[in-house]
């Protein structure tokens, strides 16, 4: 699942999204090493499990690095975000650092409400996928305010628009602009980036490392 960190002043973890492995994170975890931060890059069975099951199955591996003290920090992609919300209500003396959040479906996606029924979305993306509903029905708004220092990026140009037109206004395929954001995040912006491939865009890796260095994003566009 990744090697151990040593750094302790710069230890970032970062959790992939829905139907993908660490692999999809290798972009940003080269970055992030090549920018002086110790990198563990965690792979988990998205499609398997509910979002309570992983954050559970996560739970050790993580909090096994926070408790080496000092900040552990996170970069998540999409789903990958609300399995950190679900494993920090769930061990509520689990430290976060700063948070950046690529793409989360922070109050879930209108794909899910359209396809969740599908028998072949649910053979694809499993329990978890279908728990990314809207509303008070969906576990991503049930989760509540986020207490730690989290940036949300989310992008705005999409590769499927089929999917784009089940999404309100502004999306990146998968997520609306308008259902990203969560209550008690320090900074939100937009890139111009997919879903799929946000978390290797240029614009969004370099306000990553500002968000993980500085508390906030960049000023205006690449």
């Amino acid at each position: 699942m990744g090697r151990g960190l040593g750094n302790e002043t710069g230890r970032v973890v970062l959790l992939h999204g829905l139907a993908r492995t660490s692999r999809s994170m290798r972009p940003m975890q080269r970055f992030l090493e090549s920018s002086g931060f110790d990198v563990l890059n965690l792979s988990y069975p998205s499609t398997r499990y509910s979002i309570e099951d992983l954050a559970s199955r996560l739970a050790k591996r993580i909090c096994e690095e926070s408790a080496k003290g000092g900040p552990l920090h996170f970069v998540t992609h999409s789903m990958g975000g609300i399995v950190l919300r679900q494993l920090r209500r769930s061990n509520a003396d689990f430290r976060i650092g700063r948070c950046v959040m690529l793409s989360p479906p922070n109050k879930g996606s209108q794909v899910v409400d359209c396809l969740g029924r599908w028998k072949l979305f649910r053979w694809v993306n499993g329990p978890a996928g279908q728990q990314l509903v809207t509303g008070p029905s969906g576990l991503p708004e049930r989760l509540g305010a986020v207490d730690y220092e989290c940036g949300v990026l989310t992008g705005t140009r999409s590769v499927n628009w089929i999917l784009s037109l089940m999404l309100p206004g502004p999306n990146d395929g998968k997520v609306a602009v308008s259902h990203a954001g969560v209550e008690g995040m320090a900074s939100f912006k937009t890139v111009r980036a997919t879903h799929p491939f946000i978390m290797r865009n240029r614009e969004a890796m370099a306000n990553t490392l500002a968000f993980l260095r500085t508390g906030t994003f960049l000023d205006g566009t690449l």
